[in-house]
């Protein structure tokens, strides 16, 4: 590591830490499937053609909110500890050696996820994993869920590297000099890799610079 420079290893979560599509399976698991098409085929139709991936983006941020609009923020949360077990099954146990050997060296550890913190963040309690920057559902002030997403905006592409920035400069300062390694898998972490010192591109259960 450079001299002063603190460790980072930023994770992606989808594709990366676990081979599975996590936050479709947990809007199945908790809405059912029918349901779930509905909301999506819905937002697809609120949403005006735009560019495609930021089409996409936008399409799941609304499908996200009304699925879970009128829920109690409590019972988000206790689906999400609920489905901790799952995620564990799911995590590539290749990614699971190089988070801790980053753990070991005593590096900051963080999902940078588009999928929901709503159980990201018992997963990475359960892991030792220092943050969570994922997407999450805002509550008013009665702990109902409104639709809304925090930022109103996926933590995807250019969204990674802002929100880590901001993690990092609340964790270290702003301008202090890190030493970044970045593990993604699609062109969602496109951005998040180009930033990082050690961009590791992860395919299948290996990781290739």
């Amino acid at each position: 590591m450079s001299d002063g420079a603190r460790g980072v290893a930023a994770f992606d979560f989808d594709g990366t830490l676990t081979g599975k599509h996590t936050l479709t399976r947990f809007l199945i698991r908790t809405h059912g499937a029918v349901r779930f098409a509905r909301h999506l085929a819905s937002a697809a139709v609120q949403v005006r053609p735009t560019a495609t991936e930021g089409r996409r983006d936008r399409i799941k941020v609304v499908a996200v909110g009304t699925l879970f609009r009128g829920m109690s923020k409590s019972r988000l949360d206790e689906l999400g500890r609920d489905y901790v077990a799952l995620l564990r099954s799911w995590l590539r146990p290749g990614m699971l050696d190089r988070l801790r050997w980053h753990q070991e060296q005593r590096h900051a550890t963080v999902i940078v996820s588009a999928s929901l913190g709503a159980y990201l963040r018992p997963l990475a309690a359960d892991l030792g994993i220092d943050g969570v920057l994922a997407v999450e559902l805002l509550a008013d002030e009665h702990g109902v869920l409104t639709g809304r997403i925090d930022g109103d905006a996926n933590t995807r592409g250019p969204r990674k590297t802002a929100r880590l920035r901001e993690w990092t400069d609340a964790r270290f300062g702003a301008g202090a000099p890190l030493e970044l390694w970045a593990y993604g898998d699609s062109s969602g972490d496109r951005e998040l890799l180009a930033m990082a010192d050690h961009p590791v591109r992860v395919r299948g259960d290996v990781t290739k610079r």
